[in-house]
């Protein structure tokens, strides 16, 4: 057993259009002293300090690699500030969470992989979709061996982002893809090593000049490293029409599971006993995944038993909500200090981030160049 840190941890959390979600979540933490909030909208971050409590505040992530009086930096930044935001972290001593993903090149992957190495610091990137409800549930199902043999993986994520922020016009939406990837290749124990994509739909002209993208809709199927697996991957942004989700449905021997709408009940196949001379019986139960409060301390467990405060200025809709992407944030919060404290990697290291990440990198190469093969690095 590590020995634990002889203090509380001292954390910034940079970027507050989303990371307000996190930074009352940091604060509630046994094991954190105190929480810093960084943002450049110096009118955004005086007025969330002054409504939550947060006194100390810089509009300069500089400032803060500069200091000596944090351990822990959690980036809640915009897409390609991600890489050198986390360098910077890491050179400068302080371990770092970073919102998905966790680059946008194969290049940027690896020299984060080698600073993380190089400067024996923790790095997490904060992927949601491995903590929901939905993917606990399938979680503990796999453990308990209710799937039985995993034979298939799909996962999507639809989201129209028209209106956001001007760096989101015409990405790539394989850049943005661990929301979908990364519940599959979790479930599955799994490497991605090689993807087909097609590029899907005709996007305007104003949002392919950005990236030099001409998507809207990408397709990936990809093979796995392990039990000749293979899962496929969809993933939207722009100019279609379909509802929010990042929905990951598994298909095993024994039992399936399906998730396809934001607010539905999950949906579970189960295999009947064999019978002389007839087809084996396939039941179908829907059903509505536990909170688990269990899983955090108590001073966490209170942001998802608790009804929270909702910003009705606020995109995400969570400023103080616990609840927020079903439920996720404690327990990325919880897992990110705890593997810090206990001086251990975090569930989502660098090596596995990059991984995951790299699946998207790969696959959007791929449809590219017209769903040529692409072989996926490993980050081992």
């Amino acid at each position: 057993m590590s020995t634990p840190l002889p203090r509380k941890l001292r954390v910034a959390v940079v970027g507050l259009r989303f990371g307000g979600a996190f930074a009352p979540i940091y604060h509630a933490h046994p094991d954190v002293e105190y929480v810093a909030i960084c943002d450049s909208d110096r009118e955004k971050l005086d007025q969330y300090g002054e409504k939550f409590g947060f006194e100390r505040r810089y509009t300069d992530l500089a400032d803060i690699l500069r200091s000596d009086e944090y351990d822990a930096v959690h980036l809640v930044t915009p897409i390609h500030a991600h890489a050198q935001q986390t360098l910077d972290v890491l050179n400068s001593g302080k371990h770092c969470a970073c919102t998905v993903p966790m680059a946008t090149s194969i290049e940027e992957l690896k020299q984060i992989v080698e600073a993380q190495k190089r400067n024996n610091r923790n790095y997490m990137m904060m992927e949601t979709a491995v903590y929901t409800y939905q993917f606990l549930l399938a979680k503990q199902m796999q453990a308990n061996g209710e799937f039985g043999r995993i034979q298939f993986l799909r996962g999507a994520h639809y989201q129209d982002m028209e209106n956001w922020p001007e760096y989101w016009k015409g990405l790539p939406p394989m850049h943005y893809a661990t929301h979908a990837v990364s519940p599959l290749l979790a479930i599955a124990e799994a490497r991605a090593t090689k993807v087909h994509c097609f590029g899907s739909g005709v996007m305007k002209e104003s949002h392919v000049q950005q990236y030099g993208n001409p998507f809207p809709v990408e397709t990936a199927i990809f093979q796995l490293d392990r039990d000749r697996l293979s899962a496929e991957v969809t993933r939207t942004l722009f100019e279609t029409a379909r509802s929010y989700m990042e929905s990951f449905n598994i298909y095993g021997e024994k039992a399936s599971m399906e998730w396809h709408m934001e607010n539905d009940p999950q949906v579970l196949f189960r295999m009947g006993l064999k019978e002389p001379g007839k087809p084996r019986p396939i039941s179908i139960e829907r059903i509505s995944p536990p909170s688990r409060p269990d899983l955090l301390p108590p001073e966490l467990a209170y942001y998802i038993t608790h009804q929270a405060e909702v910003d009705p200025n606020n995109p995400h809709q969570s400023v103080l909500q616990g609840n927020g992407h079903h439920g996720s944030h404690p327990h990325l919060v919880h897992e990110f200090i705890r593997s810090i404290v206990e001086e251990r990697k975090p569930s989502i290291d660098a090596v596995t981030a990059a991984n995951w990440t790299a699946a998207g990198i790969c696959a959007h190469e791929s449809a590219m160049n017209g769903g040529k093969e692409v072989m996926i690095p490993s980050f081992e």
